[in-house]
């Protein structure tokens, strides 16, 4: 099981485990309206929790990065943290609204109140008093949080949107806590999903002022200045360098940082296609024109311009205890592969490795440099145009590699190409601790 399995499972787990021990979805008598009310506390809990969770990693904190394997595996897990939120807000608004509509339309009948209220005081009381405005607030952030986690998974609207509209979560969660906390079934406070409670809607409360402060940008944020730009049209690929300021510590090979050239535009994330050199303090960035943002940006930039960096995140740093690696980089998914080489040039690590750089397009100047890289850090480069030579496959790596049952196999490219790659080398009986690859997909 995967650290983003353990962490997303363990959540919905220790969420299950305290709530159990105040409740129960098991009713006696069973019957629709004593399991709706136990459901919706039970639904409405995972939905904040979740939702809380995945407002904590949107901070970027250092811990959690390390523990996960790298800011692309934090992505990742926010993703499935925020769809997990909006199917358990989903279930909880039904069940507590829809039942409202089906007395109303006549499909159930509302059960019949049995003595009279019991007279309530102190807390309870003023608890119970808030519980109208808690309603309110809640089901109307409910549909303003369901539309802003729609349109994020919605590939086709843009980035720029959905960066502005994705921080709004960071509002809506505010009122949401608020009505978890209200909400609650007051009993709940003398067992530890109470107190649980308590502490995890505080702590995802803390995170949304942060996320709207502009945390942890802010706070990471380096100036730095474009000293080169060099264009690749065959490839629609362009490379920058930038020199960074004092603020910057330096980085790995495989890691990458948010730029920022236009501020309406916000941060984008790039891979670092350099090594570390505390005498030069450059990095280099090689881009592909894939979207709106990349073409506006190959246009825009220009030698002497400001741009401000946040970072290194990353964990795909080429770290274990194999004598032979494997690289493999499917188009853009190159660039890692470029700083490593970048540092075994300078510090050969005694390893056998074979990069393996599957390309549509072929630039002759670019590809003499990434030859040049090769040969430079001892690394034996096989490239292959699937234009002309047709798709890598599996069986072309193995083929090509002595000892492959033994490598450990990094790769950076696309999703599909990966998903096959993994498939076979592990039916092959490679193990998964030996199978890395960088998941760079920010939405």
């Amino acid at each position: 099981m995967t650290r983003i399995s353990m962490f997303f499972w363990g959540l919905i787990g220790l969420v299950t485990g305290s709530w159990l021990l105040s409740d129960s979805l098991w009713v006696s008598p069973f019957a629709y309206f004593p399991f709706r009310h136990v459901f919706v506390q039970y639904s409405g809990l995972l939905a904040v929790f979740m939702m809380s969770a995945a407002l904590v990693l949107a901070l970027r904190l250092r811990t959690l990065e390390r523990w996960l394997g790298g800011l692309d595996k934090m992505y990742r897990l926010h993703k499935w943290l925020g769809i997990g939120a909006l199917v358990m807000a989903t279930l909880h608004w039904w069940w507590a609204q829809g039942t409202k509509w089906m007395v109303g339309w006549g499909w159930l009948d509302k059960p019949v109140r049995q003595g009279a209220k019991q007279e309530l005081a102190g807390l309870e009381a003023w608890f119970r008093g808030q519980r109208g405005l808690a309603e309110t607030l809640g089901e109307w952030a409910f549909y303003i949080a369901a539309l802003l986690i729609i349109l994020a998974l919605v590939r086709a609207v843009p980035y720029h949107l959905f960066r502005k509209t994705h921080k709004l979560l960071a509002i809506v969660f505010l009122p949401l806590a608020w009505h978890s906390l209200i909400l609650m079934e007051f009993r709940y406070w003398t067992g530890p999903i109470g107190w649980l409670t308590l502490i995890v809607t505080v702590a995802g409360s803390v995170a949304a002022v942060l996320l709207l402060m502009g945390w942890p940008a802010r706070a990471r944020r380096v100036t730095g200045e474009i000293v080169s730009i060099i264009h690749y049209p065959e490839l629609r690929v362009f490379e920058c360098s930038v020199r960074v300021g004092e603020g910057w510590q330096g980085h790995k090979a495989g890691q990458f940082a948010f730029v920022t050239s236009n501020e309406s535009e916000g941060a984008h994330p790039y891979t670092i296609a350099s090594g570390w050199d505390p005498g030069s303090r450059s990095l280099k960035f090689v881009v592909k024109e894939l979207g709106d943002h990349t073409r506006r940006v190959s246009r825009s930039l220009h030698e002497g311009m400001k741009v401000a960096l946040e970072g290194p995140y990353g964990g795909f740093d080429f770290e274990d205890d194999c004598r032979t690696q494997i690289w493999v980089g499917g188009g853009i998914g190159i660039t890692p592969f470029i700083a490593r080489m970048n540092v075994l040039a300078r510090k050969p690590d005694g390893r056998n490795v074979y990069l393996f750089h599957a390309t549509p397009d072929i630039s002759e100047r670019a590809l003499n440099k990434l030859r040049a890289d090769a040969e430079s850090a001892g690394v034996n480069l096989v490239v292959r145009c699937s234009k002309t030579d047709g798709r890598l496959t599996p069986q072309d790596i193995r083929d090509a590699v002595p000892d492959w049952s033994q490598s450990s196999l990094w790769f950076c490219g696309p999703v599909a190409m990966a998903n096959s790659l993994f498939s076979q080398f592990r039916k092959w009986g490679v193990p998964n601790r030996r199978l890395h690859r960088e998941f760079f997909d920010m939405r």
